[in-house]
C-alpha cells in the first residue's frame, strides 16, 4: 500500500459506518443482505480452487502491460503464481464480487481487465446463466485466463484480448446490468471508460471500480464519477468504489466498511 493508499484508509475508517447508519432502505438491505452476508457459499470451494490452481501454476510469461503497471514486479517477465498472489482479487473481494452477482441476478455483464480471470470466476459462478464479456490487455496472460475458462467450463464468458478503447468500439451495442472497472488505474482512462459505458446502463445496472484509492488521481476521478448527473447512490468500500443510476433514488454517497 503506497502512503497515499494508507493515510486515505486511516481517513475512510474515520469517517465509514455499518449498516446501523445507513438510512436508505435500498442500501440497508444491500449491506445487510449481501455485503455482511456469513453464509458459506457453495460457490466459494470453487473460486479457491481456481485461485490454488493459479498460485501452483510456476509458467513464466511476459507481461505486456496498457495500465498504470504494477508496484511489485519491475521485469515484465514474470510466474503467473506471483501474478495470482499480487494482482488477482484477492478473496475476500472475489467472495464479495460473487454474493453481489447472485444478490443482483445481472443478466449482462462486462469486466475491463480479466488479469487471471480471478475476478471473471466470481462473475461467472454468480451467475452462470448470465453472459460475461471480459477484456485483457496482455495477450499472454489472456491465454492463462482462456485456459482456465475452458477447466472450468465457464462457458458463459468470453474473453476478448486487445487494449480496452479498441475492444469496446467493435462490440456489439448492448445494455449492461453490471461493469466491473479492474485494469487501468489511470484517472483520464478510467473517466474515459466511464464516458462510454455511461451509455450502456438500465435504471438498474451497477458499476463498480477497483482500487478507487491507488491514487490521488484513481481518488480524483472516483469523485468526478460519484458526481456526475447520471449517478445516484455512490458507496465507498474503500477498496471498491460502487455506483447505481436509479431514478427513483435521491442522491447519496456512503462510506461503508466491509
Amino acid at each position: 500500500m503506497s502512503k497515499y493508499s494508507l493515510l486515505a484508509y486511516i481517513k475512510f475508517l474515520k469517517s465509514s459506518t455499518n449498516q446501523h447508519g445507513i438510512h436508505s432502505p435500498f442500501v440497508y438491505k444491500l449491506v445487510t443482505d449481501c455485503f455482511y452476508d456469513l453464509k458459506k457459499h457453495k460457490e466459494y470451494e470453487v473460486l479457491k480452487k481456481y485461485r490454488q490452481d493459479l498460485l501452483n501454476n510456476s509458467t513464466r510469461i511476459q507481461v505486456t502491460d496498457f495500465g498504470s503497471g504494477s508496484r511489485v514486479f519491475q521485469s515484465s517477465f514474470r510466474m503467473v503464481s506471483q501474478i495470482a498472489k499480487t494482482s488477482g482479487s484477492t478473496c475476500k473481494r472475489s467472495k464479495l464480487l460473487l454474493r453481489l452477482v447472485k444478490y443482483f441476478g445481472p443478466k449482462n455483464m462486462l469486466e475491463l481487465g480479466t488479469s487471471l480471470g480471478i475476478g471473471t470466476s466470481a462473475l461467472s459462478l454468480g451467475n452462470e446463466h448470465a453472459n460475461i464479456t471480459t477484456i485483457e490487455g496482455c495477450p499472454e496472460i489472456g491465454n492463462i485466463s482462456q485456459d482456465q475458462f475452458d477447466k472450468y467450463h465457464f462457458s458463459n464468458t468470453h474473453l476478448h484480448i486487445g487494449p480496452f478503447e479498441s475492444v469496446l468500439k467493435k462490440l456489439t451495442p448492448i445494455t449492461y446490468d453490471l461493469v466491473f472497472f479492474d485494469g487501468n488505474h489511470d484517472k483520464r482512462a478510467t473517466l474515459d471508460y466511464f464516458d462510454i459505458l455511461i451509455g450502456s446502463i438500465n435504471n438498474d445496472s451497477v458499476f463498480i471500480f477497483d482500487d478507487i484509492y491507488w491514487s490521488k488521481p484513481m481518488s480524483e476521478a472516483w469523485a468526478i464519477i460519484i458526481n456526475h448527473p447520471k449517478v445516484t447512490v455512490s458507496i465507498d468500500t474503500f477498496y471498491w468504489g460502487i455506483v447505481f443510476f436509479r431514478k427513483e433514488q435521491v442522491k447519496e454517497h456512503f462510506t461503508v466498511r466491509v
